[in-house]
């Protein structure tokens, strides 16, 4: 099979992957030029009756769960079409902030409904891409040609309070697509977002190809490591949403320890360590400055050499192109750089001090149940054997079915896979069971949800029609969260 492109993004019922579920899934396949192949994919997928989803991102995306029911595959009928059909072989799942959103949803979807969650993204020359990262390096490093977006934000001053309004750059996709002339006509429609992803990475490939296919190859972390490990440090240029964006959220780190899960811990060369130790009152202080860089989270780094390029970059409003080195672009100096790693190889104890630091944490937070427990461990070959055949299990089938887990998550999940999916399937005893568990998830749920409610009803009350964020609050949308509220309760 030729290898291929699947651009993809997806709207959800909120921000958590492991508590929140997936509404929308859109994409669209290409080939390695970016050419589209065949139709794109736009899926709604049912909500299910256990779920009470975040107000403000329903508002945001204007999907009720009422048109999931209506219009949306079920949870299973979904995994089994795009295991089947869009994640196949040879294929790079690309999205915009996927690796730590969409990807964590995709993760969690397939592991409730029995399918391999990790497969998909790395076996049969399968692989992922984020370009969120990649347009973060593009803007600091090689900004020729493309008009790069700001916006006014509010910034609150830490020493005195005061609020006020600053001009902050920013890498929304619909910015960038508007203030280069790509039309973009629903942001955060998962559909129209993929069609200006796809003019993004465009846009990127055409004006800076030699940045876009070296980072393309970076997406594998075994390439990353070539350049980011503990044999042979060395500083390098790296691009993370962690770093401030006064300097484009890019700077040079330098590795000094290894972290969790085959992580690798790494120091901001922009900071001196001996300030830092001055000011520091605890091992939390340091972060960013120290963070774990995720070798299989397609980071983007590049070798420090790239900061001696000049660039220029020009403005859509008319102002004089900017010609700046790498260097000058992030305010940073070699002999700075120099400066502050000599500090940090003098505290050879510091580098040790924070891999104890962040062995202490628990990579992954608490799980509120098996259902988002993925990452409590990997299944045995017998249990993955059982979750094949409880994928191809019809109703009637499930019904009778009764496997030997070794894994105690799995019976669970089994009897949630089965409520949500083939209902008729739940035996007598299992019905109060999924019961006692739906109540829990969403009196745990409701809580946010009314809060959200009651604020939305209070500004509409109030005559503004618009969030803070200038989402439009349309009534009718909450007329229907209301109603599903009702009819999960009866």
């Amino acid at each position: 099979m030729q290898k291929t492109f699947f651009f993809y993004d997806l709207e959800t019922s909120g921000l958590s992957p492991r508590e929140d579920r997936i509404m929308q899934f859109a994409g669209q396949r290409t080939d390695m030029d970016l050419n589209p192949i065949g139709d794109p994919v736009n899926l709604l997928v049912k909500l299910s009756n256990d779920t009470l989803p975040s107000p403000g991102a329903i508002i945001v995306t204007k999907i009720t769960p009422q048109q999931t029911l209506a219009d949306g595959l079920s949870e299973a009928e979904f995994c089994d079409y795009i295991d089947n059909e869009i994640f196949t072989k040879n294929t790079c799942a690309i999205g915009y902030n996927s690796v730590r959103f969409d990807d964590e949803f995709m993760r969690h979807t397939f592991w409730r409904n029995f399918h391999d969650p990790y497969a998909w993204s790395w076996k049969d020359g399968r692989s992922r891409w984020d370009m969120l990262d990649v347009v973060r390096l593009t803007r600091a490093l090689r900004p020729d040609n493309i008009f790069w977006p700001v916006q006014e934000v509010e910034h609150e001053d830490k020493e005195t309070g005061e609020k006020k309004k600053v001009i902050a750059e920013t890498n929304r996709l619909e910015l960038i697509t508007k203030l280069n002339g790509i039309e973009h006509k629903h942001a955060h429609d998962a559909l129209s977002d993929v069609e200006a992803l796809i003019d993004v990475t465009r846009l990127v490939k055409q004006n800076q190809p030699k940045l876009y296919n070296y980072l393309f190859t970076m997406r594998d972390k075994r390439q990353v490591a070539k350049l980011v490990n503990l044999e042979n440090k060395q500083p390098f240029v790296y691009a993370t949403g962690r770093y401030s964006g006064l300097y484009h959220k890019t700077s040079v780190a330098f590795p000094i320890a290894p972290g969790r899960n085959g992580n690798i811990i790494v120091f901001d060369l922009r900071c001196n360590l001996d300030d830092l130790l001055k000011d520091a009152k605890e091992d939390t202080s340091f972060y960013p400055i120290v963070k774990e860089l995720s070798l299989n989270k397609c980071p983007a780094v590049s070798p420090i050499g790239v900061l001696d390029s000049e660039t220029i970059e020009s403005f859509a409003d008319g102002r004089e192109p900017l010609v700046q080195t790498g260097w000058e672009r992030l305010e940073l100096t070699r002999d700075q750089v120099e400066k502050n790693l000599e500090c940090l190889l003098s505290h050879p104890d510091f580098a040790e001090r924070m891999r104890e630091h962040f062995e202490s944490r628990p990579e992954f937070p608490e799980a509120f149940d098996q259902e988002s427990n993925l990452y409590g461990g990997f299944l045995s070959r017998q249990d993955e054997n059982l979750c094949n055949a409880i994928r191809n299990a019809d109703e009637h089938r499930l019904s009778d079915f009764h496997p030997n887990f070794a894994d105690e998550r799995l019976p669970s999940l089994l009897l949630h896979y089965k409520a949500k999916n083939f209902p008729n399937a739940l035996s007598a005893d299992e019905i109060p069971q999924w019961e006692k568990y739906r109540t829990a998830r969403l009196n745990r749920q409701l809580p946010s949800f009314m809060k959200q409610m009651e604020e939305f009803q209070k500004l509409l009350a109030g005559g503004v029609n618009t969030t803070p964020h200038g989402q439009i609050i349309d009534p009718f949308i909450l007329e229907e969260l209301s109603l599903w509220y009702q009819n999960l309760q009866g």
